[in-house]
């Protein structure tokens, strides 16, 4: 497929990274801006350690930035930008050294201590952490720091601007205030020379021709007066977004459920500023377990690395990819259906057409050039229940049922079903055998199991996973169960220990007919219960 075809079916794809691109394209209707490249930008706060949804928004919108590229020449750049100079106004609870960082509250996180006793501040600390997950997953992004964009003279310009519409930003932001707030405002934040605080005070007076702003010590009241370049001090956050946005000249940034309000305000300040609001969309917030909302604070929910420990990173950036604008629960649950529809996308990418083939969430994980699948037919669900009927840990012998499945199958010819194995194998560990429980088989059970092992006796040896499937069902039928459901859940139940699992005609060709039968063997000599 021709890249000029492929640009033709993503100007009419539905997927949702293409509607975002041709948000960008429509902005300079296919014309480079005056920069020479269209930039997009993600922002992170570095208050807390890095969570998952930080890079649910980096993944999001390389999406974006991937599906431009398919139908427009204009270059491209990706930023992260860590507003690292915001006053820590809290502790987080999930460090360590809480009483050490309590006292440098207030102060911009590249100037508060790093609790971890690794980095220069907790800042550098965090940014880091973030740097290095998004090197891990191979993202082509440039880092910036608003400590050194103020510090270096960066966003002079933009600051000084500010300050000479001063008046026009603050008719912006007033009327969203209470009557208290209102009367110590400003879009200037001084950083204090005494404490290195950041201060929230009101600005008495400003010189737009010296560049500076005045406001009283709330400690020693006296008057002091500071340029507002030059990193002395920054913006509140609104104004600062847009600021930014205007400094660096954004084009496409993505913001949470929770900053709409924000971003119709900076919208507007930075319409003042003289630059057109970036385009982008709002993306639903993740929620924990319990369906609260992932803090960085509080480090509740599941962590980028707690997620690679059980599931390829391509499941990660497929939970990502599906329905943004929906609010996702996030657990260790969800990881095995994530790596199994990535399996099935994935699997059914070589056999669709070319436009078809673009609207595929895999074609947006891999940028066009998804993996050849392995041995489809094996999902993750499949394994785990093979591993518990096995009662194994162990991967050489996962393999040896494996490859007798799919026979002259290894490691070697397989990469990713080994990696898969390995990932099955943590995942038991931890959340299937610590969880199992068998139970004895009823007078009703107990005979359909007995029917069940007759039935595997007789089989042919190509007896299909399909015939197998109908033959259980037959069984559920014949013996009279209330409902479908209630057989086959007494089947996990019985057999493997869990209240619901695999195909079982699948399951049973993958552990064996043999081995099938032992394990029915092993459940009808417990001793029987009244139905």
């Amino acid at each position: 497929m021709s890249v000029n075809l492929k640009s033709h079916f993503a100007l009419n794809a539905n997927a949702w990274p293409y509607a975002e691109a041709r948000k960008i394209i429509k902005r300079y209707n296919n014309k480079p801006p005056k920069k020479g490249y269209v930039l997009l930008s993600t922002g992170y706060g570095p208050s807390g350690l890095p969570h998952i949804g930080t890079y649910g928004e980096v993944t999001r919108t390389n999406m974006v930035r991937q599906a431009f590229e398919m139908m427009s020449d204009i270059p491209t750049k990706l930023i992260s930008f860590a507003d690292d100079m915001d006053g820590m106004r809290k502790v987080p609870t999930n460090i360590p050294n809480q009483q050490m960082l309590a006292e440098h509250l207030n102060k911009p996180l590249t100037k508060v201590p790093d609790p971890f006793g690794t980095h220069e501040s907790f800042g550098h600390h965090n940014n880091s952490l973030l740097r290095k997950f998004l090197d891990k997953f191979g993202f082509n992004y440039e880092f910036y720091s608003a400590t050194e964009c103020y510090t270096s003279g960066m966003f002079n310009d933009a600051l000084l601007q500010i300050l000479f519409k001063y008046d026009e930003v603050m008719n912006v932001i007033l009327p969203t205030l209470g009557n208290e707030r209102r009367a110590t405002y400003s879009p200037f934040l001084p950083i204090c020379s005494r404490t290195g605080h950041v201060l929230q005070v009101p600005i008495i007076d400003r010189n737009v021709n010296s560049g500076t702003i005045s406001y009283h010590d709330p400690c020693t009241h006296k008057r002091i007066t500071i340029p507002v370049t030059d990193g002395n001090c920054k913006l509140q956050w609104k104004c600062d977004w847009a600021m930014r946005w205007c400094a660096l000249g954004v084009d496409y940034e993505m913001f949470g459920k929770d900053l709409i309000e924000s971003v119709k305000l900076s919208s507007q300040i930075v319409k003042i500023l003289g630059y057109p609001a970036p385009a982008g969309f709002n993306y639903e917030l993740f929620l924990d377990a319990n369906g609260q909302k992932i803090s960085k604070s509080k480090g509740n929910g599941l962590s980028v690395e707690q997620w690679i420990k059980y599931g390829p990173s391509e499941s990660l950036a497929l939970f990502m990819y599906k329905h943004p604008q929906r609010a996702k629960r996030i657990h260790f649950q969800v990881i095995p259906r994530a790596i199994d529809e990535y399996l099935t996308f994935l699997s059914k990418f070589s056999e669709e057409s070319p436009e078809k083939r673009i609207e595929n969430p895999v074609w947006h994980i891999h940028n066009g050039t998804p993996p050849n699948p392995e041995c489809s037919g094996l999902s993750f669900s499949l394994l785990i229940n093979l591993a518990a009927a096995c009662q194994t840990d162990d991967k050489k012998v996962m393999w040896i049922y494996v490859s007798r499945y799919f026979p002259k199958t290894t490691p070697e010819s397989n990469p990713l079903l080994d990696r898969m194995l390995t990932y099955v194998i943590r995942y038991y560990q931890d959340f299937v055998r610590p969880y199992n429980k068998y139970r004895t088989p009823s007078k009703l059970e107990r005979a359909a199991l007995k029917d069940l092992k007759v039935v595997l006796k007789g089989l042919n040896q190509d007896a299909s996973a399909d015939y197998l499937q109908i033959k259980v069902y037959e069984i559920g039928k014949r013996h009279k169960f209330n409902n479908l459901r209630e057989w086959f859940k007494a089947l996990y139940e019985i057999l493997l220990g869990q209240s619901d699992g695999p195909r079982l005609g699948s399951f049973i060709l993958l552990y064996g007919v043999k081995e099938t039968i032992s394990l029915l063997d092993k459940a009808l000599t417990r001793e029987s219960i009244t139905p």
